[in-house]
This record gives C-alpha cells, structure tokens and sequence, in this order.
C-alpha cells in the first residue's frame, strides 16, 4: 500500500508553523492538541519540525529575552520523511526503528502535506493483510470464482 492513499486522514493531522513564530505561538498550537508542528520556510518547505520535548527543553533554557526565541531555536533540523509515492510498510519500518510516533509527509518540493500517525500506519497494514488472506481463502475455497 502506498502512503498517498491514507493523505485525506494525513492532512487532517498537519499543522503547521513558520520558521519565524514565536516559541510561544507554537506552545499554544501544541497546548490544542497537536503532537508536532511542521516548520515552514519562506518557500513552504519543510524546514524541520517542534514537539512538545523541544519546547520544553528551549523553555528550560532561557533567560530574560531568549524566553521570545524563534521556533528555529527549539526545532528539530534533521527531519525524517516520507513521500506520498512510498510504501507504506517502509515508513512504518522506518518509524519503528526510530521509535517516532509521527513522521511528516512530503512531496517532491519538499513541502508538508501531512503527517503519518504510527498507530494509523499499523491499523492500515493490518487492514491490507486481512483483506488479502480473505481474498485468499476465498481463492483456495473456490468461493466466488466459476
């Protein structure tokens, strides 16, 4: 299965924010609700991502007006992604390996257009091998074929 195909419950996930914001706009976006925050560069593209950890660590860091610091201060650079013509498996392999609970997905330019919940990859996967050992007992059952 490819990724593309679970893009409408992706999208739904994706919030993002500006490189420029400040780590209190993004604390608030992460206070809704939201696991990760997808960080946007003057072009859109993804330039990293914040989670909650990250906003805690630069908050206990700062003194006096580092407290105002940018996202760009607290977020992750080195972002793992996935793109929407990749297999679902490998980006569940990949999240597993690494122990993340969500992973950005991206196109061609680089830009956001969701991100990929473990525990929705799974539910797929899991999903997709049923449908098949039905579609295969179905087979040696002679059921449905003439």
């Amino acid at each position: 299965m490819l990724v593309e195909k679970l893009l409408p419950r992706t999208r739904k996930r994706m919030q993002c924010i500006e490189l420029g914001a400040a780590l209190l706009q993004a604390a608030r976006l992460l206070d809704d609700g939201q696991d990760m925050l997808l960080v946007r560069d003057e072009e859109g593209r993804l330039a990293g991502i914040l989670t909650k950890t990250d906003v805690v660590r630069q908050i206990g860091r700062c003194a006096g007006a580092s407290c105002t610091a940018p996202v760009a201060q607290a977020m992750t650079r080195d972002v793992v992604s996935v793109r929407p013509d990749g297999w679902l498996q490998e980006a569940w392999e990949a999240m597993k390996e690494r122990g993340f609970k969500n992973l950005p997905i991206t196109d061609d330019a680089g830009r956001p257009l969701g991100v990929l919940n473990a525990r929705e990859a799974l539910q797929a996967l899991l999903d997709e091998t049923r449908h098949e050992e039905e579609l295969l007992r179905d087979y040696v059952m002679n059921v449905g074929f003439h």
